[in-house]
């Protein structure tokens, strides 16, 4: 798995390419919990270039929803893979449409 990370004018966009899985949940974990966020802010999770992701990986973006909104900020998918979505419910993390692009504001 790679993440890649820049800041659009919302708030930080984390870019997922690879697998998300057991192996590699805890690097995205390390990750968001290094980000300082602010109230207001968006985080958003780009996921276009994931290839799998399995339960625990569900579990680590979970946490980063977490981990937003104890800042006060708000976190999106953007990019969802469609066998992603099949994987399981991921509680109440919105999943931006396919078509919105990473850095466009997610409220």
């Amino acid at each position: 798995m790679n993440i890649t990370h820049h800041h659009a004018v919302a708030g930080p966009v984390l870019r997922i390419a690879g697998e998300l899985d057991y192996a590699t949940a805890g690097a995205l974990r390390g990750e968001v919990e290094r980000l300082v966020l602010s109230q207001g802010q968006d985080l958003v999770i780009d996921l276009s270039a994931l290839e799998y992701c399995d339960s625990t990986g569900i579990t680590a973006l979970l946490a980063a929803r977490q981990h937003a909104q104890a800042a006060g900020a708000d976190m999106a998918l953007a990019a969802v893979p469609a066998n992603t979505l099949e994987v399981g419910p991921a509680g109440d993390v919105p999943a931006g449409p396919t078509s919105r692009g990473p850095d466009q504001p997610t409220g």
